[in-house]
């Protein structure tokens, strides 16, 4: 073992409420995933915009303080954070209507 420390994966399903809707959103967070490397998908709800994020624990950290500040022209007023089990399944991260 070289001495690193495997980095710790994580899954967690985000409901971000607030002024979220028409303000690009979706696809900051698929541009912050990719750059990421975080996997899942995100969609719009009638009443918030909701996600699964899958990746390394620091990534997943960082993509969530992302959505709780929210790309210019939001207003984003909770981000729910559910832990799930890590399932590894998805290969890319991408929008779904």
């Amino acid at each position: 073992m070289d001495g690193e420390i495997a980095q710790a994966k994580r899954r967690v399903h985000l409901k971000i409420k607030g002024q979220v809707q028409r303000v690009f959103f979706r696809s900051n967070i698929r541009s912050w995933a990719s750059m990421l490397g975080v996997t899942g998908w995100v969609k719009n709800t009638e009443d918030y915009v909701e996600a699964i994020l899958e990746g390394d624990q620091e990534q997943i950290q960082e993509l969530i303080h992302f959505c709780r500040e929210g790309p210019k022209g939001s207003i984003v007023d909770d981000v729910e954070v559910e832990e799930q089990k890590y399932r590894g399944e998805y290969i890319n991260f991408e929008i779904k209507y």
